[in-house]
């Protein structure tokens, strides 16, 4: 068990003076693209002090359509994601697919993050408990969140307990997603921390038809919401012209107004933390 990985986990957990963020974009386009995100957002929670992990996908396999882009793949995806890791010095998490994946993006990760359709598969779960590092599994929008506490138990079983729980959004009717902030202290009550994925919850699950769509104008409130509860992170997908992004650009996030939403977050956290800064 990796010490850096438990001190990286006892910050998350901690939530002393600020939420912690995950946040880059949907999936690595080009390395320029990630290195460019992942800069500018080191230097936005640095002045907020907001702890930051980056993210970004090497594969996004469960895309609407067999002709949309997926990404670089697993080998030359993770040594793009090595070098943000190295050279930035930034904390990495990003997803996986397949059992068999589970050690390999271990070398480079400091959490591996269970994808939502995937959060019932037995065999990724204990793949990615068995490797020590943080786990970050994302809710299924087919799941109640007390039903995440099997999943729970299944990462527990290999004597993993640096966990983390992810809301994003649940399945109401066709081609769209409701957040039931209900989910929250559900999910809080099993003892590990709770983050938003504020970017994947107002997504149309393929809405455009071989694409999906989204609803970007709502992330603010559905944000602000989640930050009077006090969740113990944030989960923002980014990009500095979602329009020309290759997944997800409906519900991505401008990162050129990122800045300003994140300090109106902190404000609210705080306010209901009751959190005092120095």
């Amino acid at each position: 068990m990796s010490g850096d990985t438990q001190k990286l986990y006892n910050r998350i957990a901690s939530g002393e003076k600020s939420f912690f963020l995950v946040s880059g974009p949907c999936v690595i386009e080009t390395e320029e693209i990630v290195f460019s995100i992942a800069s500018r957002l080191k230097s936005i929670t640095e002045v907020l002090e907001i702890p930051l992990i980056f993210k970004a996908s090497f594969d996004k396999a469960n895309r609407s359509s067999i002709e949309s882009y997926r990404g670089p793949g697993l080998g030359k995806g993770l040594d793009i994601l090595r070098r943000v890791k190295e050279e930035l010095e930034i904390p990495i998490l990003t997803d996986f697919h397949l059992p068999s994946q589970a050690e390999m993006v271990a070398e480079v990760a400091d959490i591996l993050q269970i994808p939502a359709f995937l959060c019932r598969q037995t065999d990724m779960l204990v793949a990615a408990g068995e490797t020590g590092k943080i786990v970050n599994v994302k809710k299924g929008q087919f799941l109640a969140p007390w039903d995440m506490k099997n999943a729970v138990q299944k990462i527990e079983s290999t004597g993993n307990r640096k966990i983390i729980l992810t809301e994003r959004g649940s399945s109401f009717g066709y081609n769209n997603l409701i957040v039931d902030f209900k989910s929250f202290p559900v999910m809080s009550a099993f003892g590990y921390p709770v983050l938003f994925d504020v970017t994947h919850s107002v997504q149309l699950p393929g809405g455009l038809g071989t694409t999906t769509g989204g609803q970007r104008e709502f992330i603010p409130a559905l944000a602000k919401a989640a930050a009077g509860l006090g969740v113990t992170g944030f989960f923002f997908e980014v990009h500095e012209h979602p329009e020309k992004a290759l997944s997800d650009g409906p519900n991505l996030y401008p990162l050129e107004q990122f800045s300003n939403l994140l300090r109106k977050l902190l404000n609210i956290w705080r306010a209901g933390a009751d959190v005092e800064i120095d």
